[in-house]
């Protein structure tokens, strides 16, 4: 088959395309899928630029993210057959493989079928953002009816998705952006307040339409600087959750008198650790949505036209 290698760590220029065997499902309990389409995410090219950090095969075939039709399943797999289409996110840790190829063999637990509303491409733009906006919105911290939430970014990969998310639990939203396109864009998902944010002060406006009490929920998926600014838009007694690592020179003031309670996301948990009970969990968070995707309830994926453009690129070579 054909696939994206790398076998040192780097800048683009590292990835190369080659011919390796197609894997063999060696597990009861995996699936080997046709990929169709892979998505693309930060953490591909952290990994690539990086390798050694993280517990990859060499030549390492990177890609979270994935979409296709299953042509095998193992002797234990009870929910898929040959010929579903599916979607995914597994990254390629543990010797298991990525998606930036043309097959992949997948444990079962993380695979559901995929939302009949959305093509290969759509589909394969959802997992791994979808994964992390859901698990922090809705198990890191309860995002509730009548809630006000602050999502940061609310443009961007996981942002958009955590809208949309939040919408759906009845929560009124407000959103960082930093352009009239983005504003359009996140108005659309139904935003209740967009900020501008380098044009007016995030923590001020966050509490003046919160009549100064503070947001319940702030979603930093930014980090650095974003994370205290969030200290400082929650009310007393707020959640806060984050994708990434509060930096260390952060000044804890604002949380520690507010009695925040803050949370740590990251999706790779299950597959990094060895996690089966979560792996299942992160199985089921992709059917739950891709029953919202195909009730008309939920979820418009955005599809940079460049992820199709490599798309087209990688079937081609």
């Amino acid at each position: 088959m054909k696939a994206m290698i790398t076998n040192r760590a780097g800048g683009p220029e590292v990835l190369q395309f080659a011919e390796v065997d197609i894997p063999l499902i060696e597990r009861p309990k995996q699936v080997l899928v046709s990929l169709k389409a892979a998505g693309v995410n930060p953490i591909d090219y952290k990994m690539r630029q990086a390798l050694n950090r993280f517990p990859v095969s060499h030549p390492a075939i990177l890609g979270c993210d994935g979409a296709g039709v299953v042509e095998e399943v193992g002797s234990g797999v009870s929910r898929f057959k040959p010929g579903d289409e599916v979607y995914f996110c597994q990254p390629g840790f543990n010797g298991r493989q990525g998606t930036y190829a043309e097959f992949a063999v997948v444990e079962e637990a993380l695979v559901a079928h995929k939302p009949k509303s959305l093509d290969f491409i759509q589909a394969a733009a959802v997992p791994l953002v979808l994964l992390t906006a859901w698990e922090s919105l809705y198990d890191r911290v309860q995002v509730q009816n009548g809630m006000k939430v602050l999502i940061q970014a609310g443009a961007g990969g996981v942002g958009h998705i955590a809208i949309q998310l939040a919408k759906i639990a009845g929560s009124e939203v407000a959103t960082t952006i930093s352009s009239e396109e983005k504003e359009r864009f996140v108005r659309e998902l139904g935003v209740d307040l967009a900020i501008r944010y380098r044009e007016q002060d995030v923590v001020a406006m966050a509490r003046h339409w919160t009549g100064e009490q503070g947001v319940d929920v702030a979603f930093d998926t930014v980090g650095e600087q974003v994370f205290s600014q969030c200290c400082a838009c929650c009310k007393v007694y707020g959640e806060l959750v984050t994708i990434l690592l509060p930096p260390p020179e952060i000044d804890w003031t604002d949380a520690r008198v507010r009695n925040l309670k803050i949370a740590l996301e990251m999706m790779l948990t299950p597959v990094l650790l060895e996690l089966p009970q979560w792996q299942k969990h992160q199985g089921s968070i992709l059917t739950s949505a891709a029953d919202l995707f195909d009730l008309g309830s939920f979820l418009r994926p955005q599809v940079l036209q460049a992820a199709h453009a490599a798309h087209v690129a990688f079937t081609a070579a």
